[in-house]
């Protein structure tokens, strides 16, 4: 038997540990997801199986290869940790972001949409607006392209469609259901030239050599692959990411590993056009 002011004492101490363990578990929940790679000793990314040349996992050895497989093995390595590949898509990534399943998901443009709910690097690479163009066809620049008898495939709202609406409004232009098919239209003399990102370009060039040549107008216009990152009130993890970038940007190491890794879809260093640049 325990009296009132014994009993008292008792929950006064029971509070005060149920208060502290709550306390504690604020702290843990508070630290940075930089402090977490570093104490767990792995960085989780996510991964996309059929993203060639971004990513692409072996279907008979399991293995993963892609530039950003190797941006992300260099970043682990730097930071003294292994390195963990969540199977994810394009669309499923903002989501393994905010619930926790990744530290980072390199390959996402900032769109405003995606700016609302999640945090970016600066561009890890600028990916430049390129036209496919049929044999034949005579353009170097966006004003070559902006005539009105300038036939241009796109797929509709996607941003190809926006850059041919910045800078070629006088085209006749196609916008189609998909990418697939604004190139069938090129395939059949239905367009000259047909927009699309520098990448994918030279992979519908690598897989077939006779739709035509790779031209990007100048001035050049581009858009931009950055990493992602879970909003949370400390920066650090993000700020380290960034300058990482940055610093491997300039010393050209994220350059050979795209150039490298675009084997994987058939395209050599020699196919990049002139006017290419990271």
């Amino acid at each position: 038997m325990i009296n009132r002011r014994e009993f008292g004492k008792l929950i006064g101490a029971g509070t005060f540990a149920a208060a502290t363990v709550g306390l504690g578990a604020t702290r843990a929940s508070a630290s940075s997801s930089l402090e977490r790679v570093k104490a767990s000793g792995v960085l989780r990314i996510g991964g996309v199986a059929d993203g060639a040349p971004y990513y692409q996992k072996g279907l008979a050895d399991g293995k993963w290869r892609g530039f950003y497989v190797d941006i992300c093995e260099k970043l682990a390595a730097d930071l003294g940790v292994k390195l963990s590949i969540l199977e994810t898509t394009w669309g499923n990534s903002v989501l393994d972001l905010q619930a926790d399943k990744v530290d980072v998901f390199f390959g996402l443009n900032p769109t405003p949409e995606r700016q609302k709910v999640i945090d970016f690097s600066g561009p890890v690479f600028k990916n430049s607006f390129s036209m496919v163009v049929r044999k034949g066809t005579k353009a170097e620049t966006w004003a070559d392209f902006d005539k009105p008898e300038m036939r241009i495939a796109v797929d509709a709202g996607s941003s190809h469609d926006a850059a041919i609406g910045r800078h070629a409004p006088k085209a006749e232009v196609a916008r189609l259901k998909t990418q697939s098919d604004a190139t069938a239209a090129l395939q059949a003399g239905r367009a000259d030239a047909q927009c699309l990102v520098l990448i994918l370009a030279l992979t519908l060039k690598a897989k077939n050599a006779a739709i035509g040549d790779v031209v990007i107008p100048t001035p050049v216009d581009f858009t931009t692959s950055n990493a992602g990152f879970r909003r949370e009130e400390d920066q650090s993890w993000r700020t380290f990411v960034d300058d990482w970038i940055s610093k491997h940007r300039e010393n050209g190491f994220i350059k050979a590993a795209i150039v490298r890794n675009m084997e994987l879809v058939g395209v050599k260093e020699s196919d990049f056009p002139p006017g290419f640049e990271i």
